[in-house]
């Protein structure tokens, strides 16, 4: 991992205790949404920071479940909440802007309010296209608060400037077949599909 990303997966395993503990509060929105991206999952799916797993009870039985996370205690606690679910799921600890997955080895990738702390979107969402099958779908929301004023000048001074993910998705390669906005715009739904 580079620095960045490093510096990223330190902050996510000191929050790793405390990460669920407003999960009962998340807003009926966010619950909808992970509800519709999840339930939409097909076959082999990869939830891309999968964190403590708040999606796991959204997926459909049948999908063949991977996630990944860059920090062990997210994962440790992910896999504590998939037994108590019973969810069969494959936990890799790993990079988002380094899979470590063949080229075109699902169906679904999914990516839940994620992205915006990846150091580089636009490496990480080659990835997922990468590993997604012709046809396969990029399932995805996220915070998109830097996209504006003030913000928006900070990212403008960052090596990898984050960008609304449906725009970069376009630019990997990705055809966006919805997107929508929550919260007077400051949270972004994408559905997208690795062209055939």
């Amino acid at each position: 991992m580079d620095a960045r990303t490093e510096k990223a997966r330190r902050l996510w395993e000191h929050r790793a205790g405390r990460h669920d503990l407003g999960g009962h509060c998340e807003h009926v929105a966010i619950r909808n949404t992970r509800e519709l991206l999840c339930g939409g999952a097909r076959g082999r799916t990869l939830d891309v920071a999968v964190g403590t797993g708040r999606n796991l009870r959204f997926y459909p039985p049948q999908v063949a479940l991977t996630g990944l996370d860059p920090s062990p205690d997210m994962i440790e606690r992910t896999r504590e909440k998939a037994e108590e679910l019973g969810r069969p799921i494959t936990l890799v600890e790993g990079d988002a802007q380094r899979l470590s997955f063949d080229d075109r080895s699902f169906e679904t990738v999914v990516c839940t309010l994620s992205l915006c702390t990846i150091p580089d979107q636009e490496r990480a969402l080659r990835e997922m296209y990468r590993v997604l099958v012709p046809g396969g779908r990029l399932l995805m929301v996220d915070h998109i608060e830097y996209t504006r004023m003030p913000l928006l000048l900070r990212e403008r001074r960052r090596e990898h400037p984050r960008r609304l993910p449906r725009e970069v998705a376009r630019e990997v390669g990705f055809e966006v077949g919805h997107h929508d906005r929550l919260f007077f715009g400051m949270v972004e739904r994408v559905v997208a599909h690795r062209p055939h």
